[in-house]
């Protein structure tokens, strides 16, 4: 599909290039990061001239300097060009992600919190975010709506108007939701979770007696999040439910965060916020 948009019906520009022109390209870092997308390069040169030799210099997830060759292309130069563009899209927007997760990462290490990330992925690039993530030394959240249940603000406030239960005071959208997690289970896989969103620690008082594999605690202050995970493990629940901080988390602040004890930070930030390094090819005629 990036080749397509972008190569159309061909490099118009390139053509002016006489064919037999051999080239060598060099991917260098212009900045320290963490290399992320080197595994597409074959692939990407194939998809442009089979006569693309690819070279990777540094490992997948290596942390690099400025200055760094990270693969090097060999072959015809229309081609090498051509394909230029493409390479650089993926490679910059991969390793972006790859790098900010790695920050995250180096800044809660030595604590029991791992990195997570969200769905607030760029449309059709889910998989490969969520690679660069793990490239990152990040971990995978749900994948999408399929594979795991989350019930948020959002599901709670349509089950209280759908069941009437404003005007039921002995009843609550919280125990209408854990009834129907009880009737899904069984049909979960044997990898997926079921997570509940609370905001209140009264809520989250109600969610500690779900059935319920995480409790994701949102917006909540240091101190909030401090007094849910001593809650929890008084009740002696910490090992079966854990906790997620996610929402108003920064770099600034995410070893406070992780201090309190949660075992999972969610950061959409990772993939909808993290910008593309800088790595340019340069190319000598061969």
């Amino acid at each position: 599909m990036a080749r397509d948009e972008d190569l159309g019906s061909g490099d118009v520009t390139s053509s002016i290039l006489p064919a037999e022109v051999l080239a060598t390209g060099r991917f260098v870092a212009r900045q320290p990061m963490v290399a992320c997308g080197l595994a597409l390069l074959e692939s990407i040169a194939m998809g442009y001239d089979g006569h693309i030799r690819t070279d990777l210099l540094v490992a997948e997830g290596a942390h690099v300097d400025k200055g760094t060759a990270l693969a090097v292309w060999h072959g015809p130069a229309r081609g090498v060009m051509a394909a230029e563009r493409v390479a650089l899209n993926f490679l910059q927007r991969l390793s972006g992600v790859s790098t900010t997760t790695d920050l995250y990462v180096q800044a809660v290490s030595g604590t029991s919190a791992g990195i997570f990330d969200t769905r607030k992925t760029t449309p059709g690039w889910r998989d490969l975010e969520k690679y660069a993530v793990r490239v990152g030394g990040g971990k995978n959240h749900r994948k999408g709506l399929f594979d795991a249940v989350l019930v948020k603000d959002n599901h709670l406030a349509v089950l209280a108007k759908a069941e009437g239960l404003a005007d039921s005071p002995d009843r609550n959208p919280i125990t209408e939701a854990a009834r129907e997690l009880e009737r899904i289970r069984p049909y979960l896989g044997e990898r997926a979770f079921i997570e509940f969103e609370v905001d209140t620690l009264d809520q989250f008082m109600i969610a500690l007696t779900l059935p319920v594999d995480i409790i994701l605690l949102d917006n909540m202050s240091i101190s909030q999040l401090a007094i849910a995970v001593k809650l929890r493990n008084d009740a002696g629940l910490k090992g079966r439910i854990d906790l997620e901080a996610s929402g108003g988390i920064t770099l600034a602040n995410v070893r406070e965060v992780a201090a309190s004890g949660v075992e999972r930070i969610a950061i959409g930030a990772l993939t909808h916020s993290s910008g593309s390094v800088d790595i340019a090819l340069d190319i000598e005629v061969d």
